[in-house]
């Protein structure tokens, strides 16, 4: 969790992006290529490190 954490603290968000076809029209064909963002804010990131770092402490209290 923490390092999936920090991760997402660093990296806010990335693109995907898939092919549409446009037009089919016998052999002519046109595609369109689609850009899907994906955004997360930091904040998600620094509960995950947080949260990650709270199970390491107390996994090793009770020891």
């Amino acid at each position: 969790m923490v390092i999936i954490g920090i991760v997402m603290m660093a990296y806010t968000g990335f693109n995907y992006v898939t092919t549409e076809k446009v037009v089919d029209f016998g052999p002519i064909q046109v595609n369109k290529e689609v850009n899907h963002p994906i955004n997360w804010s930091p904040i998600v990131g620094i509960v995950l490190a947080v949260g990650g770092i709270v199970l390491i402490v107390s996994s090793k209290k009770k020891d």
